[in-house]
């Protein structure tokens, strides 16, 4: 049996994959169209690692830019192992980031940014519609209200974390790229505009 990827390089960033469970069903995403591979890395876990197995694969910290908290699922559904990793990574010295869809403060019925705000210096941010229809469509929410709990999600990022991008894929039917800039700038995040099928 192989062992799960929990550590893969992009560029001069280490990313850390910790879980593979998500609140969301992208219809872009690789994994719900038969991959689970990113670069030449198999994604796919058989478990739902710890800090413990999490930090021993760090290496030298000033080798990387950052550390990025992005696999194939959402890593605020592993808010612990998440936290006492950052916290590992922030007092080696290194930079953390977090992909997020934005939804863990739904999922785990509380405003977790306070408790990641010592520990990540920047988050990215899926919003990937301008309304709710498009989103509904494209990402398939497993909780109600997850719209309006991720736009909430980003605005109160901004007064918590350094530094948020949120972003939008273009190309996908029903959603209108410039009306999410302006809204994403008009809550005081940056924006990052992606393309339909580029990961990573």
């Amino acid at each position: 049996m192989t062992s799960s990827t929990l550590v893969y390089d992009i560029r001069n960033s280490r990313y850390l994959n910790i879980t593979g469970r998500c609140t969301l069903r992208c219809q872009f995403c690789p994994k719900h169209n038969g991959s689970k591979q990113v670069h030449d890395y198999q994604l796919a876990l058989d478990h739902q690692p710890t800090a413990a197995e999490i930090i021993p694969q760090l290496g030298d910290v000033s080798a990387y830019e950052e550390y990025v908290f992005c696999g194939y699922g959402e890593p605020t559904l592993n808010l612990a192992t998440l936290i006492t990793v950052a916290k590992e990574i922030k007092l080696r010295g290194g930079q953390v980031r977090v992909n997020t869809d934005g939804l863990g403060n739904l999922f785990h019925r509380r405003n977790i940014l306070p408790e990641l705000a010592p520990w990540v210096d920047s988050l990215s941010i899926s919003l990937n519609a301008d309304n709710e229809t498009a989103y509904l469509l494209h990402c398939k929410p497993k909780l109600k209200g997850s719209y309006d709990s991720v736009k909430a999600f980003i605005r109160l990022a901004v007064n918590t974390i350094d530094s948020v991008q949120v972003s939008a894929i273009e190309g996908l039917e029903g959603v209108d790229i410039a009306a999410c800039r302006i809204w994403v700038e008009q809550s005081g995040a940056e924006f990052k505009h992606r393309s339909l099928g580029v990961v990573g």
